[in-house]
């Protein structure tokens, strides 16, 4: 949580703080919370000192979408391969997908915007982190010697099965969080089980399953039916 700073720290005042505190809220309340009156009132300023660095709400907005690959591509510098027994452009994906649930668990009331707002415009507009890190899939895959086709094909999958998933894992929304059983906890209970057996006798793997060891199975699975280049070009760059 971003720390308030009173009238006499204004001139500190800068864009990543500003980003820093509109997620702390976002995090905290939920994007409904996020006004630019509130926003200044979390900073200890008045509301047209945030105009210098968002056009107003709907710049906090893509603000988020900002920060939030931000943190993606921040995790993907700090972190390395698990497993070597594996082409390297499958590694790098993993990693990837590894990075982006983090940043989903980490906020998860933003992942609805990560998953809408981007569309809303086009690509070259869109903020800088979100096109660093598509630059860089593209880039694993085409050193990994695929062609543009498959290139575009392997990208599109990845981004689709790797979103859809965490979209459905973080927003499951638990009807009693306090209660211990889990058809319960759902609210599954208010189904009828002569209409809905099947989803109810589902429900402990709806309510404890491991969503990082599931989201790869089935991103390996999707891989699978993409053909190996025929030559693995991939060298790493360090780079996100």
């Amino acid at each position: 949580m971003v720390e308030r700073d009173g009238p006499e720290k204004r001139g500190r005042l800068s864009r990543p703080l500003v980003l820093d505190a509109a997620v702390a809220l976002v995090d905290r309340e939920g994007l409904a919370a996020l006004t630019m009156r509130r926003l200044a009132a979390e900073l200890g300023v008045e509301s047209m000192a945030l105009y210098r660095y968002t056009p107003g709400k709907e710049g906090l907005l893509d603000g988020l979408i900002e920060a939030y690959f931000a943190e993606v591509n921040a995790r993907l510098r700090t972190s390395a391969h698990t497993d070597l027994q594996e082409p390297e452009w499958r590694l790098e994906l993993r990693r990837i997908a590894r990075a982006f649930a983090a940043a989903a668990h980490a906020h998860p009331e933003i992942l609805p915007l990560v998953a809408t707002r981007p569309l809303t415009v086009p690509m070259a507009r869109r903020p800088a982190p979100v096109l660093e890190l598509t630059e860089h899939i593209l880039s694993v895959l085409g050193r990994a010697g695929f062609d543009d086709a498959t290139t575009l094909t392997a990208y599109r999958t990845f981004v689709a099965w790797n979103l859809g998933c965490t979209l459905v894992d973080k927003r499951q929304v638990v009807d009693n969080p306090d209660e211990p059983d889990p058809l319960l906890r759902l609210g599954l209970h208010r189904l009828p089980a002569a209409e809905y057996p099947r989803l109810r006798a589902l429900v402990p793997r709806f309510a404890d399953f491991d969503d990082e060891r599931e989201m790869l199975a089935g991103l390996d699975s999707l891989l699978n039916g993409i053909p190996e280049p025929p030559l693995d070009a991939f060298y790493g760059d360090g780079t996100s």
